[in-house]
């Protein structure tokens, strides 16, 4: 009998390892099938909604071509999403492109914008709404260290408190050097405290619906204008990208500041939010930004500093720049 029992109990864990085994392929294709059908909603997104229309043709056919490649069915979502991230940036140099892994889902509602968890993320209390220092510095020169653009809805405030306290400065030195952008109405709120009245800025011409939209800054912001008269210098690096870009490349056009550092990240084509997939969002380029006065903008090549010096340095001389030494 025992003999008998332990036979059965063979059989049955034989048979478990058995389903077990049928189990993982079909996990497997399933999630195969998905990173599949990401890749083929991409290649039509591309085709329909890229900003450069010529450009997303050859994107969307190179990457149908890697449909069978090892790296669409090695790792997990993460891995996955991040591969693709990497080949959609690599073939078109623009880095404004990313995919994300959404393990619970990407709701219907998230297909083009953020919800509200990303913007505490990106936006929120835990980065201080961008704003990490206000200060002065001996000679009366003020200084904004900014690392996000957050929205106006979330940060405004603190925007004009923060000018309201730098207005009086001799000379203001805004550092953008570890800011990677964000909303650009707050960078045009900003720029209103350093112009007198209504400027245009760039605009954005959306490839979709090719329309161009412009843009300028406000007429009219509360608390204290630093003004359109004295110094300004805006520090930037590598790393600055995107609306922080617009800010420094917008106010050099103007001749309205004096930017400083390394030539930046190189980011002019702002996105949208597209689901590819049941657990997968793209970050798509689908328009670019075109300044009034040079019709171009910084795609690629980012913001090329009046005065070119290491980022590390940048401060350092953006002071001896305002003190006139």
């Amino acid at each position: 009998m025992h003999e008998a029992e332990s036979r059965v109990k063979r059989i049955l864990i034989a048979l478990l390892l058995v389903l077990a085994g049928a189990h993982e392929p079909v996990a497997a294709a399933t999630d195969l099938q998905e990173r599949k059908a990401a890749i083929e909603a991409t290649a039509q997104l591309l085709e329909s909604r890229y900003v450069d229309a010529d450009r997303g043709k050859v994107l969307a056919r190179e990457l149908r071509n890697e449909r069978d490649a090892p790296w669409v069915s090695a790792g997990s979502g993460t891995d996955f999403a991040a591969a693709l991230t990497r080949r959609l940036r690599g073939t078109s140099g623009d880095g404004h492109f990313k995919v994300d892994f959404r393990e619970h889902g990407a709701a219907a509602a998230d297909e083009s914008t953020f919800g509200a968890a990303e913007f505490e993320k990106f936006y929120g209390k835990a980065v201080n709404h961008g704003f990490e220092q206000v200060r002065r510095f001996e000679g009366n020169i003020g200084y904004l260290d900014l690392r996000v653009f957050a929205p106006p809805s979330m940060g405004a405030d603190m925007a004009v408190a923060a000018m309201t306290l730098l207005a009086e400065s001799s000379a203001l030195i805004i550092d953008l050097r570890r800011n990677g952008g964000g909303d650009g109405a707050m960078a045009l709120f900003l720029a209103g405290y350093l112009l007198d009245g209504p400027v245009q800025m760039s605009g954005i011409y959306d490839r979709p619906s090719d329309t161009l939209t412009p843009a300028a800054t406000p007429v009219w912001v509360p608390g204290r204008r630093f003004g359109a008269g004295k110094p300004v210098y805006v520090l930037i690096s590598r790393k600055t990208f995107s609306a922080a870009e617009a800010f420094a490349y917008d106010l050099q056009a103007l001749k309205r500041a004096t930017v400083v550092g390394e030539p930046s990240g190189g980011g002019a084509h702002p996105f949208e939010y597209r689901k590819i997939g049941e657990h997968f969002m793209l970050s798509l380029p689908e328009a670019r930004s075109v300044n009034p006065i040079t019709g171009k903008d910084w795609e690629g090549v980012g913001v090329i500093p009046d005065v070119r010096v290491d980022a590390e340095r940048a401060l350092d001389e953006a002071l001896k720049l305002a003190r006139g030494s």
